[in-house]
C-alpha cells in the first residue's frame, strides 16, 4: 500500500512564499508522474503543477513564472515551492503519485491572507 505525508501548509500574507513537501512511502522511481492539485471552496480540484518521470515539468497558466515543482529522487519526495502567493491561491493543496493508479496525499491547507 502507497502512501503519501504532505507537509508545508500554512497562513502567508500576500506576496510571502511557501514550500509543500509529498513523500511517498514507495520507490519514487516506480511512478510515471508526481504533481499537485488544489481545490477551493466551491471550486473544482485543479491541476497546479506536474512532473513526470523524464523530468518534463506543466504548470497551470495561474501560477507560471511563481511556482516550481520539483523531485527529490533519494528522498523519494517532490516539493512545490510556491513564491509571490496570491489569495487567489488559497485553497487545499493535494500530491499524488501515479503509476497504473493514482496515489493522493491527506492535503495541505494553503491561506494567503493579510
Amino acid at each position: 500500500q502507497v502512501q503519501l505525508v504532505e507537509s508545508g501548509g500554512g497562513l502567508v500574507q500576500p506576496g510571502g512564499s511557501l514550500r509543500l513537501s509529498c513523500a511517498t512511502s514507495g520507490s519514487i522511481f516506480s511512478f510515471n508522474a508526481m504533481g499537485w492539485y488544489r481545490q477551493a471552496p466551491g471550486n473544482e480540484r485543479e491541476l497546479v503543477a506536474d512532473i513526470n518521470s523524464g523530468g518534463n515539468t506543466n504548470y497551470a497558466d495561474s501560477v507560471k513564472g511563481r511556482f516550481t515543482i520539483s523531485r527529490d529522487n533519494a528522498k523519494n519526495t517532490v516539493y512545490l515551492q510556491m513564491n509571490s502567493l496570491k489569495p487567489e491561491d488559497t485553497a487545499v493543496y493535494y500530491c499524488y503519485f501515479s503509476r497504473v493508479l493514482w496515489y493522493w496525499g491527506q492535503g495541505t491547507q494553503v491561506t494567503v491572507s493579510s
